[in-house]
């Protein structure tokens, strides 16, 4: 495969949190899936994501996600392969699925909306990974 290939087919199955909030906020049709665990789930998610375990995803995902959806799965973070796991199992029922790198991890670190039994929120942007937001008053 050349450098090219590779790279675009890496693209074809891979987001970030940075892009997936673009996407989100554009208002286009996508299908955020937390692949974690109940006891992570409860601790925080990207907000409006759908819960539903790697584990779960044959029996579920053809019930509760329509044909043809565009999903993105996520786990905790680069040091977990469940939402690799995930992808798989999207793929192999035929959605078009990709994975968010960096995981909830970097989607709290960039400071995008965290959702949890408090409501909706936003932690404090990590400058190591994210721009701080910088307030202007009008």
């Amino acid at each position: 495969m050349d450098r090219t290939a590779y790279f675009e087919a890496k693209l074809a199955h891979e987001t970030d949190a940075s892009d997936l909030y673009a996407t989100l906020k554009a208002g286009e049709q996508v299908t955020v899936v937390d692949v974690r665990s109940d006891e992570a789930w409860v601790q925080g998610r990207v907000s409006g994501a759908v819960h539903m375990h790697y584990r779960e995803i044959a029996e579920r995902a053809p019930k509760e996600i329509p044909a043809g959806s565009e999903v993105v799965v996520y786990c905790w973070s680069p040091g977990c392969n469940a939402g690799a796991k995930g992808a798989l199992e999207f793929a192999k029922l035929g959605y078009a699925v990709r994975e968010m790198i960096g995981g909830f991890e970097y989607w709290v670190r960039e400071g995008y909306p965290v959702e949890d039994r408090d409501g909706v929120h936003r932690r404090p942007v990590d400058p190591l990974t994210g721009v701080p937001r910088v307030r202007t008053q009008a």
